[in-house]
């Protein structure tokens, strides 16, 4: 039947106003009914025949009611408020099935939704910046070495003149140190973190500053006066929130900086480009030859142009790159210049894509595994509603209308499992925003947002679909006769339904079998990656930055002052040993293109010199971190500017400069540098990462490499170090009254921070393989349960012909094995599927590793065993006369 607009819009508004429209419709219909009968009463009938005639003349007062209704208001959207009525009528009367399965639902939604944040916020939300899509992260090769991947000022500049497909490129430079700036004057003196950016970079991200402006092209010049742009973040810290800090002067490193600006709360530049570090503020970045002598030190961005793609900028670039190396003289070309693009996302965050799709398929599993548990309790809470069912069908309810509203119980059943699910969503992603340390980049940033409420919603209502479904089916049987003589006590469950209830079983096993496969890989991953040999010790040791500041002028008076740090904190009781480096290991990474003094004469070409790790340390690094001498002598305190040049190198730059030759006493040079001689070589340190290899590392003495910043100052202790940290701290302030107090880092943590990513993605597999196990050991026990309940009587005939306890509990527990052995049947091969699709993730273990497949059978079959054993045990204890009497 078609409605007229005018007829829909009234038919809407007999909806929203039911009540009252029920109670004028009853009024009318009683006023109607009293005119009939009084009718019939006039033509000299009986009153009870008066009021018989005057129902029949109606058509009666229920179905009149029924048609009215059916003719004025939305039929489909009442009948189905009904049915959302009868099932919160029929769950509160359930309440502990009820309430177990919302906790059951809840859990997994809440899991699925915190899951589907971070994959959001990675991902598929668009990165903060304006029209994040066009922007375009531009690597020079593909290296691990910082050096490598970034860029000579002059490359930038070329680059920026010669590009059409870019409509913009600016860079910052990614040597920063975390606390490499001082401030001191106003408050307590306090280490900054500062990010050196070209003129353009702000403009080119659209980031607009909260306060003032960001800098000019006359302030991103050198040697000009030196002006700084806040965070948000560092603002609010420091200032207060002061809104007349734009102008005024701080004094940086001895030296006056002007506020110019103050970014946006939402640009968190640590958050997207260097995770796990803080950036304070922002110093111009000039660019001019004074900073392009230093080689690569920028890290370029750019911005597509409107209707150009990745491919054709690629193309561009690629011709900009191989023209610049031809048209150079081999002074200016110091380092060489392959532009390779790839869309800012895919360098902020790409690397993560393949684990959390690892993720994202483990939480379908999950949630495959709390359907297969809930329509098992749902299958065994039907067997109770067969009477209603029949009754209603005999009623004349057709099944599709049983099937809508059994469905409708399961959708809201699972819906109110999903709030409780959201509001663990809300602590769940909040918790993984506020953790600390991280590499993850745009952590901060998770929140349930619209799309994540979206998602809850939808996984919800599929959830309780299908969970709903093969209860459903079951339940309304179009066989009402049946159904009411099998209703009673002492029937036995039908066939088809314990078949259904035993495969749902099976499939929880096969899916804890997967999930928990995949956390044991993951796990014995995580344990071969804590193993590797680091090339150094981490116990007791902490390092902090220390720098002399801009009082210490020379580098002669730069060395003095070190000197003196290091006498104070190696006079404190329980340090062992000190020392100092530019760069931690598992930190900073630069190189230089390094080549004995011999290559030259052999026309080794630059391009296949070996790229080297470059560390300036004292005499006390390596002895602190315990590297290992392989052969000659580490470095000495007569290793100073007054002495030949030496310089250490480990055993790999060995073999690539000299294989097979004893390397001490010879020569080697460093991008240019005056010959080094060679007086020892070490052991590798892993600089990179625990799961890469060993790189090229040269070592520079800090008494002749010339001059410095910010150095670590690294601290072996025998004292905890908890204890021992305040008192370097206090030892360092008496020294030095105006040094800004910091935070000390231990070794360990710069450990964890390395494997920060793998851990996350281990602790939450391994939680849901944890609450996968959970429930199928419920779901065993809840079909070997019934099953007991409902054997009662055979039980009972058994033991009444003289089967034993023993026998009785050997012959249930083989049924609770042989469910757990098909499951794992079923499981394995997929396990070993998904073992071979997150290969990647593996470290040291193969997909196929048998000790975690064997593993993960003994434990299911086990907990399987145990979970048949305590309903096998209750049955071998019934009392037979009692079981026999059952009906």
């Amino acid at each position: 039947m078609t409605l007229t607009l005018r007829e829909l819009l009234a038919r809407i508004q007999s909806f929203l106003h039911w009540r009252k429209r029920e109670i004028d419709f009853d009024a009318e219909l009683a006023e109607h009914l009293e005119l009939a009968i009084e009718d019939n009463l006039r033509q000299g009938l009986t009153p009870a025949e008066a009021r018989r005639l005057a129902l029949v003349r109606l058509g009666g007062l229920v179905q009149t009611r029924e048609l009215h209704r059916e003719s004025r208001g939305l039929p489909s959207l009442e009948s189905l408020l009904r049915d959302f009525r009868y099932a919160l009528r029929t769950l509160r009367r359930d309440a502990a099935l009820a309430t177990f399965a919302i906790l059951i639902v809840g859990l997994g939604v809440g899991v699925s939704s915190t899951v589907f944040s971070v994959f959001d916020a990675l991902l598929l939300r668009p990165l903060p910046f304006a029209e994040a899509e066009r922007l375009v992260w531009i690597a020079n090769g593909q290296s691990a070495n910082l050096s490598a991947q970034t860029v000579q000022v002059v490359n930038l500049q070329d680059l920026q003149a010669q590009s059409q497909a870019l409509s913009s490129v600016a860079a910052y430079s990614p040597f920063y140190g975390a606390g490499d700036l001082r401030l001191t004057g106003a408050g307590e003196p306090e280490r900054l973190t500062g990010v050196p950016v070209t003129e353009g970079f702000f403009p080119l991200l659209g980031v607009e500053p909260w306060m003032g402006r960001t800098f000019t092209a006359q302030e991103c010049r050198w040697n000009v006066a030196k002006t700084v742009v806040l965070s948000y973040g560092f603002w609010k810290r420091r200032f207060a929130s002061d809104a007349q800090v734009i102008g005024r002067a701080i004094t940086l490193d001895g030296a006056p900086a002007t506020v110019v600006g103050v970014l946006p709360e939402s640009f968190d530049f640590a958050a997207t480009f260097a995770p796990g570090t803080r950036a304070d503020l922002f110093v111009p970045f000039p660019l001019s030859p004074e900073t392009n002598r230093r080689g690569n030190t920028l890290a370029l961005i750019g911005r597509l142009k409107p209707g150009v793609d990745l491919r054709g900028a690629q193309a561009e670039a690629t011709l900009i790159g191989e023209r610049l190396t031809e048209s150079r003289t081999p002074e200016s070309r110091r380092n060489g210049f392959q532009p390779r693009l790839t869309t800012l996302r895919e360098h902020v965050s790409g690397r993560f894509r393949y684990a959390l799709l690892v993720l994202a398929g483990a939480v379908g599993f999950l949630m495959l595994l709390v359907c297969a548990n809930l329509s098992n309790l749902l299958l065994a809470r039907a067997s109770a509603r067969q009477k209603e069912m029949a009754i209603r069908t005999a009623l004349g309810a057709s099944r599709g209308r049983l099937v809508r509203q059994l469905l409708i119980e399961s959708v809201v059943l699972s819906c109110c499992g999903a709030a409780l699910g959201l509001a663990l969503a809300f602590g769940g992603t909040r918790l993984v925003a506020q953790v600390q340390g991280t590499s993850i980049p745009l952590l901060q940033a998770i929140r349930v947002d619209a799309a994540a409420l979206a998602f809850t919603i939808a996984t919800a209502v599929l959830t309780g679909l299908l969970f709903g479904l093969a209860p459903a089916l079951q339940v309304s049987t179009p066989d009402p006769h049946g159904a009411l003589k099998a209703s009673g006590r002492g029937a036995s469950e039908g066939r088809d339904r314990a078949w259904l209830r035993a495969s749902l079983v099976v499939c929880q096993v096969a899916l804890a079998c997967v999930l928990l496969t995949g956390a044991g890989l993951l796990l014995r991953s995580l344990v071969r990656v804590l193993d590797v040999e680091l090339g150094f010790e981490t116990n007791n040791v902490m390092a902090l930055r220390v720098d002399p500041g801009r009082a210490y002028s020379t580098y002669a008076l730069k060395l003095n002052y070190l000197e003196g740090v290091l006498a104070s904190v190696r006079a404190l009781p329980g340090v062992e040993q000190v020392g100092l480096t530019d760069a931690l290991p598992l930190g900073d990474n630069y190189g230089w293109r390094t080549w004995s003094v011999g290559d030259a004469t052999r026309g080794y070409r630059k391009g296949e010199r070996p790229q080297a790790l470059i560390r300036v340390v004292d005499d006390g690094y390596l002895r602190t971190l315990k590297i290992a001498l392989r052969t000659g002598r580490m470095f000495e305190t007569g290793d100073n500017a007054s002495s030949g040049k030496v310089v250490l190198i480990n055993e790999l730059l060995a073999n690539q400069l000299w294989p097979g030759q004893d390397p001490i006493g010879r020569q080697v040079l460093a991008s240019g540098t005056d010959p080094w001689r060679v007086v020892g070589v070490v052991g590798g340190v892993r600089y990179f990462g625990l799961e890469t290899g060993y790189a090229p590392e040269l070592y520079l003495p800090i008494r002749q490499s010339g001059d410095f910043s910010s150095v670590d100052l690294v601290v072996r202790g025998t004292h905890p170090l908890a204890q021992l940290a305040p008192e370097i701290r206090q030892a360092l302030k008496a020294f030095d009254p105006g040094m800004p107090a910091s935070e000390f880092r231990t070794m360990r943590q710069l450990v964890d921070h390395s494997v920060f990513s793998r851990r996350f993605i281990v602790l939450a597999l391994a939680g849901f393989a944890l609450f996968g196990l959970v429930l199928a050991s419920l779901g065993i026990y809840g079909v070997i349960a019934y099953s007991v309940s409902r054997r009662r009587q055979e039980i009972g005939i058994r033991m009444a012909l003289g089967a034993s306890a023993r026998d009785l509990q050997l012959r249930i527990l083989m049924q609770t094995v042989k469910l757990a052995v098909v499951g794992l049947m079923l499981g394995v091969p997929v396990a070993w599927l998904a073992a071979r699709a997150m290969k990647a993730l593996l470290f040291g273990v193969a997909s196929a590793d048998p000790a975690t497949f064997a593993a993960v059978l003994v434990l299911l079959t086990g907990v399987a065993a145990l979970a048949g054993y305590v309903p096998a045990r209750s049955a071998s204890r019934l009392n037979p006369l009692s079981a026999l009497r059952d009906e």
